[in-house]
């Protein structure tokens, strides 16, 4: 598993999570509990990890899909 995107912005996560999810590629989110727990207090982020196997097409959509939370690397 490789971790595609960390941020707070759930919005995000769950429309980029539903798009992976259409082309075929399973995400999986991490930390949503703790953040959900943490509310209010800080900007705690998820994570979004898919598989080694999927990275490379995973981060693709991932650019097209919202290129301001992508790092460059």
């Amino acid at each position: 598993m490789k971790e595609l995107i960390s941020t707070p912005n759930i919005v995000l996560i769950s429309a980029l999570q539903a798009t992976l999810r259409a082309e075929g590629i399973e995400a999986i989110e991490f930390d949503g509990p703790i953040a959900d727990t943490l509310v209010g207090f800080a900007d705690f982020p998820r994570r979004l990890f898919v598989h080694d196997d999927d990275y490379a097409e995973a981060r693709a959509i991932m650019v097209e899909f919202c290129p301001e939370e992508v790092e460059a690397v």
